[in-house]
């Protein structure tokens, strides 16, 4: 029986082994990642670090499992795109429709408006047709969440034997003044604001 509402929190390097659990499958069995080898624990544990340096990695947790985590990170990376972020979800396979995904983009979208960020854009797998590896479902999800399709690549991925294209899509978090405010790194947050 559940005993509490999920909540999301800060992830922890040492959440690195439960969250490559989650993340595998995406690997291994879909396109939704074009990465083609599940990476090992000590370099899945480095990508969390690297990013909890300036963005947030954010996971929703009930009864103490993690079941999904959200992260941004840097877009193209070059100082002047510093108020845009790229935005990754990823939930465990049996806790999907629940309104997870809404719940954590909700949290990175709190954070990324409490560091100044402005824009958030989702790199998407994108079928031409649907298939048993990657579906259009992540590109709904996103027109869902407010985000608005700005480009396609097409035939840019291979994985599984079969070419895949690629998406872009961004959603906009605020005005844009003449001189935004500099970027708060996510460490530098209080936690509250999320």
């Amino acid at each position: 029986m559940d005993t509490q509402k999920p909540y999301i929190r800060a992830v922890t390097p040492e959440d690195a082994e439960e969250l490559l659990g989650i993340y595998a499958p995406y690997v291994e069995k879909t396109v939704i990642t074009f990465e083609y080898e599940v990476p090992g624990l000590e370099e899945f544990r480095s990508r969390i670090k690297k990013t909890l340096r300036k963005y947030p990695y954010i996971a929703a947790v009930k009864d103490g499992e993690i079941l999904g985590y959200a992260y941004t990170g840097p877009f193209v990376g070059r100082t002047a795109y510093d108020w845009s972020a790229e935005t990754t979800i990823y939930l465990k396979e049996d806790k999907k429709k629940m309104g997870l995904g809404r719940f954590l983009y909700q949290g990175l979208e709190n954070i990324s408006k409490a560091q100044h960020i402005l824009n958030l854009n989702a790199c998407i797998g994108y079928p031409e047709k649907e298939d048993e590896y990657l579906t259009k479902n992540s590109a709904e999800f996103h027109a869902h969440m407010g985000y608005s399709m700005v480009g396609r690549f097409h035939k840019c991925g291979y994985k599984f034997g079969r070419w895949y294209d690629m998406v872009w899509m961004e959603k906009m978090l605020g005005e844009h003044p003449e001189k935004p405010l500099p970027v708060i790194p996510f460490s530098e947050l209080n936690p509250e604001n999320f």
